[in-house]
């Protein structure tokens, strides 16, 4: 199950959030302004280590009865219109996620769960200018445009948690959405334009949540914070105060995402950690 990020990828890249760490900063990449509205943006993430995939965007307008997104072959792929209080309130921002199906046979998920493979996937959500439209009151037309592409970053590797110290290696490989020769295969037949391994990483985004049963207070409580995908080490301290402000005894899980030049991002995540062991946690 993937870990409950304060935010999806998406809205850490539309807040605008910039950290400063080693040799660079990290500067939001939603399309911005986009045409008439705010801000705009699609993107593909990637749980390698789940082997999971969805199509995720936002669009950030004023005052909207509807709003609607089209790909770049016209079709309409997604519509809101507001109603009732909504509709006399209005609409500002949108934001949605796909589900996201399986893209490999995982031998523990149910038999009928639907499997879409990455080269499926890719067909699914064509590369290309995704255009944004909203209506208001009188009419008014709101329009913009942003680009979906393919440049799928790798799957961080080698994640890892000493009690204090988050480190990972950059990876070369979609986990369970792709081994490296797979994607070699996708790249001669032109399903993909670039390797993972080649795709620049300008990104990592690091989490680090509370292993706990649903309704837990302390599952809440979550570390997160990206980095400059060229910072000389990969590593991140995590606060003190933070791990001392967990329950003895607490089991956490790490994820770590690379994030790519146009907002792709890719996960791996690790589970079974202790944090302020007394007794030890639960398996």
């Amino acid at each position: 199950m993937r870990l409950k990020r304060v935010t999806s990828t998406i809205l850490r890249v539309a807040a605008g959030a910039v950290v400063a760490l080693g040799t660079g900063t990290i500067a939001a990449g939603a399309t911005e302004p986009c045409g008439d509205f705010g801000e705009c943006k699609v993107l593909i993430e990637i749980n390698a280590t789940d082997g999971d995939i969805g199509f995720h965007f936002l669009m950030d307008g004023d005052d909207l009865n509807s709003a609607r997104l089209s790909d770049p072959n016209g079709v309409k792929v997604f519509e809101d219109h507001a109603k009732g209080p909504l509709l006399e309130q209005k609409l500002t921002e949108t934001f949605a996620e796909s589900a996201e199906p399986l893209c490999w046979p995982d031998p523990e998920a149910d038999p009928d769960e639907e499997i879409v493979t990455l080269e499926e996937f890719l067909e699914r959500w064509s590369p290309g200018t995704y255009a944004f439209a909203g209506m208001g009151d009188g009419g008014e037309k709101s329009e913009g445009e942003t680009e979906l592409t393919h440049e799928l970053p790798a799957a961080p590797a080698s994640v890892d948690f000493d009690g204090s110290v988050i480190s990972w290696g950059a990876g070369d490989d979609l986990g369970n959405c792709g081994s490296a020769a797979e994607l070699d295969d996708l790249v001669a037949d032109g399903a993909l334009p670039v390797h993972p391994e080649d795709v620049p990483v300008t990104a990592w985004e690091v989490v680090l949540e509370p292993d706990v049963e649903d309704g837990d207070p302390t599952g809440q409580l979550v570390f997160s914070i990206r980095v400059p995908g060229d910072i000389s080490t990969t590593a991140v301290t995590v606060p003190a105060d933070y791990l001392a402000s967990l329950p003895d005894d607490t089991p956490v899980k790490v994820e770590v995402g690379a994030i790519g030049l146009d907002d792709n991002a890719t996960f791996s995540e690790v589970g079974g950690f202790c944090v302020n062991e007394v007794e030890g946690c639960e398996d």
